[in-house]
């Protein structure tokens, strides 16, 4: 969902004639889809860690849980850096691109609340 609103974004930016746009809001939503699979991975990493060490007195957490938990926002200010310094897109259109998780974290719920029930294994 979150690539699907960049990309409406992206294309009316482009059928507005704002190239930089299009391409600075895409590159956002981009961005913003590896933030939510790195702390979705990351969580993940460590919910198992915690789960298989669950007798243990001193337990031991991957190091790549912590990399995308802790440096994915260093991560992600590097990577808008660069796209600005290089691409020229505008920093705004990137921050807003970045924004495309609320409306497709809203649209998930919307959706899940107005399925019919169904059991959940």
């Amino acid at each position: 969902m979150i690539l699907f609103f960049g990309a409406v974004a992206g294309a009316s930016a482009a059928v507005l004639r704002q190239p930089l746009w299009a391409g600075g809001l895409m590159a956002g939503a981009i961005l913003a889809w590896f933030n939510f699979r790195w702390l979705r991975e990351g969580m993940n990493a460590l919910a198992e860690a915690s789960q298989a060490q669950a007798g243990v007195a001193r337990s031991r957490v991957p190091i790549g849980a912590y990399f995308r938990v802790l440096f994915r926002y260093a991560l992600i200010a590097v990577t808008v850096y660069v796209i600005f310094e290089v691409l020229k897109f505008p920093l705004a259109s990137m921050v807003v691109g970045l924004c495309a998780l609320g409306p497709a974290a809203i649209s998930a719920s919307v959706y899940e609340i107005a399925r019919p029930a169904t059991v959940r294994k």
